[in-house]
């Protein structure tokens, strides 16, 4: 049996730990395993590289992928990349494919499966924890922790300043990460996407405390944070392949609006990339490494069009669907427990 792995999307943290399982699972049962690099781009071009347990046991504290990744959609020109990949997974020998993705590449991997029936086993990630398939997915405890590291920082710089600092994190569509992160450091206030931002509530809040005799402030924003009645902020940057926007911006408009309304010095980092960079943490390399022994025994059964992953608890299969590329946001409960801080 011959086997290839791909990770699609942006880089995560676990994903070498769910690689390093596949393998070596696989391997013990006797199958071959090919990396398949930088996402769907490795299908569509012939791009690969040998997978065994040497090269791979070393890697469960890697942060990134050993493969790549990548945003390539082989749907966007289905003529020639679609043909491509067809012809590249004949020419390799696979007998199944392991997809390891958040929403876009798992919605590939759905319509390869049902287009052409490719033998498909896919695992969701994501750092933002917005997948409607699983209830926590490997990336997001570390991002959450990467976040509260990075405040942790930043408070001591805004005690000393007397500063106010907002900090902008990842979050396109949920404020998960922004709101565990935002619970963690004791945050001032936390701007979400599903709620609308409420800026002079935000600037009484601020104030209340500065009055209280607290000498600095901490403001959490999620990137997609968003103010009634208007969509999110984005950059000029064209959008990804899947069409997606480029988010970025909110961090500094609340900057500018609570230095200009409170008259207190206010700073903005925005922490971009390094949520996602770093080892993963050992709750991520004990997640990933389970959902990548499961994924491996589905596809030894033969078990193919299904993913894993984690619901109440438990790794359990269930069907590859359009399921998949649904969003998950935010559970308001944990935002009301953060708002007793706030209100």
């Amino acid at each position: 049996m011959k086997v290839g792995l791909l990770t699609g999307g942006g880089d995560c943290p676990g994903l070498n730990a769910v690689i390093r399982a596949v393998v070596q699972q696989l391997t013990n049962a006797g199958a071959t395993c090919v990396g398949l690099l930088e996402g769907w781009r490795g299908l569509v071009q012939n791009l690969t590289c040998p997978l065994s347990i040497a090269q791979t046991d070393g890697i469960i504290g890697q942060g990134g992928s050993i493969l790549g990744s990548s945003r390539t959609n082989p749907y966007r020109n289905p003529e020639t990349d679609l043909a491509s990949l067809r012809e590249n997974f004949q020419r390799l020998e696979l007998d199944g494919l392991v997809v390891i993705g958040g929403d876009d590449t798992l919605g590939v991997a759905l319509r390869v499966s049902k287009d052409f029936g490719l033998p498909v086993v896919g695992i969701p990630k994501t750092i933002d924890n917005d997948l409607m398939v699983t209830d926590f997915s490997f990336g997001f405890d570390t991002a959450v922790n990467i976040v509260v590291e990075a405040v942790d920082r930043l408070r001591t710089t805004a005690e000393s300043h007397r500063r106010i600092v907002v900090v902008e994190t990842m979050g396109r569509h949920s404020g998960w990460l922004a709101c565990f992160s935002g619970i963690a450091v004791g945050a001032d206030y936390i701007l979400v996407p599903e709620v609308p931002i409420d800026l002079p509530h935000l600037i009484a809040v601020l104030s209340r405390h500065r009055a209280a005799g607290k000498k600095y402030g901490i403001v959490i924003v999620a990137e997609g944070a968003r103010f009634p009645d208007q969509g999110p902020l984005t950059l000029d940057d064209p959008p990804d392949p899947f069409g997606n926007p480029r988010l970025g911006g909110i961090g500094w408009v609340i900057t500018e609006a609570i230095e200009r309304q409170t008259g207190r010095e206010t700073r903005c980092v925005v922490l971009g990339h390094l949520q996602r960079g770093g080892p993963p943490s050992a709750y991520d390399r004990i997640l990933a490494t389970r959902l990548g022994l499961a994924a491996s025994r589905l596809v030894l059964q033969h078990r193919f069009g299904t993913l894993v992953t984690l619901i109440d608890g438990r790794i359990i299969e269930m069907p590859l669907s359009e399921s998949v590329a649904a969003a998950k946001t935010l559970d308001l409960s944990y935002y009301d427990e953060a708002a007793t801080f706030f209100s």
